[in-house]
């Protein structure tokens, strides 16, 4: 196994809706708002986490290849229901512990989506890892483009809005629980920049079938929280032109 190349993406994120990914702060300030998006410490600017990204990716991969529904069937398997929840939550879905288990068609998309993505802390096989080598993806944080923030500083706009919420009682038609929740708003333009190993001949079609095919999936779905209500919509712009042109053909269906 030896390193023969790092492929690279680089290009913009442009926010089609609102984005909400939380900052974990569960202390409400005054004047604040229930759930705020993560905010650089220094700066105070929103961004996009690298995890935020890989994260989402890889449960659509997992969704499109077939691997969840492989993990169901596993697992209806298991008599000892601890092993049934241990198998669940061992390093995601794609793990080393599913792949011994199956004997599928599904078993070569699960052994390149540990390729591509590695496995979790807990999800260890010696054996395995040296046929594996190293996590193949590496996903940057997202920062603000500085052709946005120049436009944002010169119009006076906000990095942030607070969008109203509330959930409505359906026999008496009234609005309650009114909660209020922190996105970047739709317009925004992140910086994109992932990084790819090539570890062996042939390993290009991963590149393209696991983190083009995925980042495809992902402006089909939605990044961070509440994308059954719109949230999230995302477009990824590239700055390679041929790297355009190979994303543009690729069919996810049919």
């Amino acid at each position: 196994m030896q390193l023969k190349e790092i492929k690279t993406i680089k290009g913009t994120i442009r926010l089609k809706t609102g984005l909400h990914i939380g900052s974990g702060n569960t202390e409400m300030q005054i004047g604040g708002t229930d759930n705020p998006v993560i905010k650089h410490p220094h700066t105070n600017e929103p961004y996009i986490p690298g995890s935020s990204l890989k994260g989402k990716i890889r449960s659509l991969l997992e969704l499109y290849y077939g691997v969840v529904a492989e993990a169901i069937r596993l697992t209806s398997q298991e008599e000892d229901q601890a092993k049934h929840e241990g198998f669940i939550k061992s390093g995601g879905l794609a793990s080393a512990k599913m792949l011994k288990k199956s004997n599928s068609e599904v078993a070569q998309h699960i052994e390149n989506i540990l390729k591509v993505f590695g496995s979790g802390a807990g999800d260890t096989d010696e054996e395995l890892a040296k046929k594996l080598g190293a996590t193949r993806v590496s996903f940057s944080d997202c920062s603000l483009t500085k052709k946005f923030k120049e436009e944002v500083e010169q119009k006076r706009w906000s990095y942030v809005e607070v969008k109203s919420e509330n959930r409505i009682n359906r026999i008496t038609g009234t609005a309650e629980h009114p909660r209020f929740i922190e996105r970047v708003p739709a317009g925004a333009e992140f910086k994109l920049e992932i990084s790819f190993k090539i570890l062996n001949d042939g390993e290009e079609e991963l590149f393209k079938n696991y983190l083009l095919k995925g980042l495809k999936l992902l402006e089909y779905d939605s990044l961070g929280g509440s994308g059954s209500r719109g949230y999230g919509k995302v477009e990824f712009i590239f700055d390679d032109e041929a790297l355009k042109r190979e994303y543009d053909e690729i069919k996810l269906w049919g």
